[in-house]
């Protein structure tokens, strides 16, 4: 993408009303939002389920169309990607739809601790080498996190190609006796009788690339215990290795 189409699509982000884009001071304050994203923002008091690192917003606009009754929020902090997704979400009036720019590290300055129903990870970066695995969007430090930020209840669903991260978020959940609802190797096989189901709401650009490969695409949904052991997720993990 040239410079000057960044440029105009940063601009034009600022000018839609379905993007809340933060200054870092304003995270790390706690944005105004922070609490109030069913009151303020969707003006209605439907489940909230954000989408951790959407890109272009693919999956979050077409739960938003299939769900009219949730609310849906793609993070991401990638403004020339999250255009794509704000355009269709403003073009269509898809009002339970809204995008926030920001890093995933942030997201507990973004909302409070259970407001989230739901959490989507799609198609994250495994980060395979060791020196990288805090970066992983399902190590410990950020599922301490998310677990902050859902109801009881809630839940997080992660959809890869990576079968190491499939296999490492199982360790984690096993270790710290998280509760598995569903988990599939390689869903378009193993579903298939169901094409209704979520995994399937849409085929994003790289998910098709691995499909045309012959990349099996795995899913993982699962949810934390409603009464917690107490302690840090590490402090678990690190016991048991």
């Amino acid at each position: 993408m040239g410079g000057k189409n960044k440029l105009a699509r940063f601009k034009e982000l600022d000018e839609l009303s379905r993007v809340i884009q933060p200054t870092k001071d304003d995270v790390l304050k706690g944005i105004s939002l922070r609490g109030k994203w069913n009151s303020d923002f969707f003006k209605n008091e439907n489940p909230i389920i954000i989408e951790l690192g959407c890109g272009r917003g693919e999956y979050c606009t077409e739960l938003g169309s299939r769900n009219k009754n949730q609310n849906f929020i793609g993070v991401d902090i990638k403004g020339a990607r999250i255009w794509y997704g704000a355009k269709k979400v403003v073009s269509e009036k898809m009002n339970n739809v809204g995008f926030l720019r920001t890093r995933i590290e942030w997201i507990k300055h973004c909302f409070s601790p259970g407001e989230i129903d739901e959490i989507w990870i799609t198609f994250p970066d495994p980060q395979i080498k060791f020196q990288r695995a805090k970066h992983r969007m399902v190590s410990p430090d950020f599922l301490s996190i998310y677990q902050t930020l859902l109801k009881p209840g809630g839940v997080i669903h992660l959809k890869s190609d990576s079968e190491f991260l499939h296999g490492y978020l199982h360790g984690i959940i096993k270790v710290c006796e998280f509760e598995i609802q569903e988990s599939y190797h390689d869903i378009y096989n193993q579903l298939s009788d169901n094409p209704e189901h979520n995994a399937f709401a849409v085929k994003t650009f790289y998910e098709k690339i691995w499909i045309d490969s012959g990349k099996p695409i795995n899913y993982l949904k699962f949810s934390f215990p409603e009464k917690s052991k107490g302690g840090s997720i590490w402090s678990y993990v690190e016991s048991f290795w």
